[in-house]
Parts: structure tokens; C-alpha cells; sequence
């Protein structure tokens, strides 16, 4: 079962809503002028998306990336040094600087 967490805060939620709001009526009232413009449909959805990611706070690709980060480990390299450190089980390579 997928397992959905708050994961934007309240600020960011308040502007997702309040752009999301602006972009559905701005398209909506497109859409009523010219009703076989499709690109005014898709913007309409965009716009309500933004606004129930605000609502739910949550955002998949916010999510997305914060997994893809979490699964990343810049130090895995490879060093020619030979001194260096080691803190938490991984090893920092020694920065004479």
C-alpha cells in the first residue's frame, strides 16, 4: 500500500494553492472564449493539480526527489590519497587545504 506523507510545508502548500488558483481561473476563463483551444484544458489541469498538492501537501515529484537523494552516496569514489578519515563507515579523502 502506497504510504502518503506531508511532505512540503505549510508556506509552500499556501503558494501552491494560491498560484494553482491563479493559473485554473486565468485558463478557465481562456477556455470560455475559446473552447477548441485543448492547451487551455491541459493548463486547467496543471492549475488544479497545484492546488490539491497544496491541499494534501503533498507533491510526488518532490517525493521522487527526495529518494533519489536519499539512495545517492557522493563519497562511493575512489581516492589515490593517502591519508583520509573515516566518519559514520564512510571514508572522506584528506583535503590539505
Amino acid at each position: 500500500m502506497l504510504k502518503i506523507q506531508p511532505n512540503i510545508g505549510i508556506l509552500n502548500a499556501l503558494i501552491r494553492i494560491t498560484i494553482g488558483l491563479t493559473i485554473l481561473s486565468w485558463s478557465t476563463a481562456k477556455l470560455v472564449k475559446r473552447p477548441f483551444f485543448r492547451s487551455y484544458l491541459w493548463i486547467a489541469m496543471c492549475g488544479a493539480m497545484k492546488v490539491a498538492e497544496g491541499i494534501v501537501r503533498y507533491c510526488p515529484v518532490t517525493d521522487l526527489i527526495q529518494k533519489g537523494q536519499a539512495n545517492h552516496h557522493p563519497l562511493q569514489t575512489k581516492t589515490n590519497h593517502t591519508e583520509s578519515k573515516e566518519i559514520l563507515g564512510e571514508t572522506i579523502p584528506y583535503n590539505p587545504t
